[in-house]
């Protein structure tokens, strides 16, 4: 037992690639401050793709609606920060909250069925979502938005600037620290039961692994981290509207997983910031057709193989 725990906590530290990576990464803002918020974007797109990794690449849970969870967590924190306290940090916190209520009662209905099942209960409780957040203008601003978003300082020092320098410092600041949450979490028993029931539920219930309480849980934690994600858009940009809610985000989230990997946790950071700069590369260069590129791109990438072009360091290595 010993000697497991030992092996799990070396699994659960930092390689030393990754203290720089993150220290690089930490740099940005500072490197390049005319890309801030770009970075603060890539940012928050990346810890929403964890978020949905941790479901889809460890627990083998589809989703079609992960943005349910990003556009509560949103209109969460700017209504937060518009009606009762512009903290920062308060207003994440509260948008956490929220969307881990909305993803533990969510929970109950991807437990039953196929697949299918689940995707059409994850893309309908987007959609109900959105038509709500539609519906109900007087509190989103509807089809408008809802705009006068103005945050608090980080800390009570820190103020947004124009050029989104704190913006980017506060969202890697928030996605460094979920990522060392969650190489905690998938280095760890509870982490390994999840791969189990990924690979063969009956299996796992029949070695005693408590399956339904192990996927409420996960999937009550992607939606909690999803919807942290949302919270930060909303904050870092003073705005949320519809399209937090829609179906085009899921599906990007999804090609971001496609490009960097599932069951690992660098998939997500990766797959982010080669869409997001694919995206912004090539929409400058041809806004008609940026789509036709990035989906030549994807099918390179499927056709030479993934591992071959991003991640040959991480050959045997996962976490």
């Amino acid at each position: 037992m010993n000697r497991m725990a030992l092996s799990l906590s070396l699994a659960a530290k930092l390689r030393w690639w990754e203290f720089a990576l993150w220290a690089c990464l930490l740099c940005l803002p500072f490197l390049l401050p005319s890309h801030a918020l770009l970075i603060s974007e890539i940012t928050v797109i990346a810890l929403f793709a964890m978020s949905l990794d941790l479901i889809l690449g460890y627990s083998g849970i589809v989703s079609l609606g992960h943005a349910a969870f990003f556009g509560m967590g949103a209109y969460s924190a700017a209504l937060f920060a518009k009606h009762i306290n512009p903290d920062p940090l308060l207003g994440l916190a509260i948008a956490t909250a929220v969307t881990a209520l909305l993803g533990a009662f969510c929970s109950l209905g991807i437990l039953r069925g196929s697949d299918l099942t689940m995707l059409m209960v994850t893309l309908g409780v987007a959609l109900i979502l959105q038509e709500l957040a539609n519906k109900l203008d007087f509190i989103t601003g509807g089809a408008d938005g809802l705009q006068g978003v103005v945050m608090g300082p980080v800390l009570g020092y820190f103020e947004f600037d124009l050029v989104g320098q704190t913006a980017a410092w506060y969202t890697l600041g928030i996605t460094l620290g979920v990522f060392v949450l969650l190489r905690q979490v998938v280095v760890s028993p509870f982490g390994f039961s999840l791969q189990a029931i990924r690979d063969n539920a009956l299996r796992a219930q029949a070695i005693g692994i408590p399956v339904h309480a192990r996927l409420i849980s996960v999937y009550t934690l992607a939606a909690a981290l999803a919807g942290m994600a949302g919270g930060l858009q909303a904050q870092t940009t003073g705005f949320a509207s519809l399209d937090v809610f829609g179906f085009d985000r899921s599906a990007d989230v999804l090609l971001m997983l496609v490009i960097g990997g599932t069951g690992w946790l660098w998939g997500g950071i990766v797959g982010a910031v080669v869409f997001k700069s694919l995206h912004s590369v090539i929409s400058a260069w041809t806004p008609q057709y940026w789509t036709f590129w990035l989906g030549l791109f994807l099918v390179l990438l499927m056709l030479v193989g993934r591992e071959r072009l991003i991640r040959p360091w991480t050959w045997g290595r996962r976490a």
